[in-house]
């Protein structure tokens, strides 16, 4: 590979433009997909409940969506290649509403596992086109800031989503898999509207296909997937899995571990936005140096900790770092990919979604059989290899776009 001067990130000591448009929808889109799920997340085991399903059931049925995001996500690279990002974006979006709308129609647990699986493969669709339409369509020295924004979107609708199905559940347990139905087609319409007429060329099929061993040669593109893999497994290995196990064994009811998420989730939405400037002001490198070495120290430390105070202070340390990671390893996805089409942000996405399925499991079982601190340090040890690896990164290839060999890029 040799550098290529044009797609150098400049300094950003001068003042610079702002984010196209379709950044700003894309964001506002996601946040109807988060908040949506959001509204049903916190009554889907109620829900279940009502067809007779016990915690084993209740638990596929969680890990179920998971899963189906896992085993479609190789086909999306392929997906858009052929239709296009924009249209595959869409079809996520049509087929996560038609799945919640059935499951208030569902008549047996059976149906429910079907309708829920609809929705995975549905949200794989969407998050992976979205992510790889945002990179395409965001200039090189702002793509931290456009991932920053988009993140956001996700953030306020997840902070949002959960208080809200509370509310509409006393109406029914059904009413929020409706309204995140209208939701949803109301984000596909959207999408369809405002994208069909921006700058969105780099998101059509036609273009060029960047193959993925040629990726996986990439430094920066193989940190980007590492800093992904810790992520999902520290979120929701640890954080989602074992720290309300945590807070109840300390005698706590499970309202508190509601306001530790609250807080980690309010600290990281004020912080996302300076993340994503710091990204593009500072460097790729730097970024995820710090993201990933504060993100690592903060999980360290949750080894030592037996008081739910400490515990909410290092969450929302752990929440600052995040941040960083939210929109560093993205920009230097986008970095890789350029624009090009194929397997490369699937792929990336593919990480985070390992990291989230296996995660909760060996967590647990750390946990279980030898002891919740040891249970910590798995995130812990994970997050200091992505430390250790952005090291790695050198200044000038972690701030530029580099080109591929032609042999390497093939035409659709």
């Amino acid at each position: 590979m040799t550098a290529a001067g044009p797609g150098s990130v400049p300094p950003a000591a001068a003042a610079q433009p702002g984010l196209p448009r379709e950044v700003y929808v894309l964001s506002a889109v996601g946040g109807c997909v988060m908040l949506g799920l959001g509204l049903v997340l916190p009554v889907l085991p109620l829900y279940a409940a009502t067809f007779g399903a016990g915690p084993t059931r209740i638990g596929v049925l969680v890990a179920l969506f998971a899963l189906m995001r896992l085993a479609t996500s190789p086909f999306c690279g392929r997906l858009a290649v052929r239709f296009g990002e924009r249209r595959v974006l869409v079809a996520g979006l049509l087929l996560c509403a038609v799945s919640s709308a059935l499951t208030t129609f569902a008549g047996s647990y059976g149906q429910l596992l079907v309708f829920r699986s609809l929705g995975g493969v549905g949200s794989v669709l969407f998050s992976v086109s979205a992510l790889a339409t945002l990179l395409a369509i965001a200039p090189a020295d702002r793509r931290g800031r456009a991932s920053a924004v988009f993140e956001a979107g996700f953030l306020l609708g997840g902070i949002c989503g959960p208080a809200l199905g509370g509310l509409l559940a006393l109406i029914a347990l059904s009413a929020p898999f409706v309204a995140y139905a209208v939701l949803l087609l109301a984000a596909a319409v959207l999408t369809q509207a405002v994208l069909r007429t921006g700058r969105t060329a780099g998101a059509e099929p036609g273009r060029d296909v960047v193959r993925l061993p040629v990726l996986l040669r990439d430094r920066r593109y193989v940190v980007a997937c590492l800093a992904a893999a810790a992520q999902g497994w520290v979120l929701f290995g640890l954080r989602s899995a074992l720290v309300p196990a945590v807070v109840v064994a300390w005698r706590h009811d499970v309202t508190w571990v509601g306001w530790a998420f609250t807080v980690s989730a309010v600290v990281q939405a004020l912080l996302i936005m300076p993340a994503g400037r710091a990204v593009d002001r500072a460097g790729r490198r730097p970024a995820m140096i710090a993201g990933t070495g504060v993100a690592a120290a903060a999980i360290t430390a949750l080894v030592f900790v037996d008081g739910y105070a400490w515990l909410v202070v290092l969450l929302g340390v752990y929440a600052a770092g995040s941040a960083l990671l939210n929109a560093a390893p993205a920009a230097l996805i986008g970095d890789v990919v350029a624009g090009r089409a194929g397997s490369g942000v699937a792929v990336f996405s593919m990480c985070t979604d390992v990291g989230a399925a296996v995660g909760p499991v060996v967590v647990g079982l750390v946990a279980e059989r030898v002891s919740v601190p040891a249970a910590f340090g798995s995130g812990a040890a994970l997050l200091v290899v992505a430390f250790v690896a952005s090291w790695t990164l050198t200044t000038s290839s972690a701030n530029t776009e580099e080109s591929v060999d032609e042999s390497a890029v093939c035409p659709t």
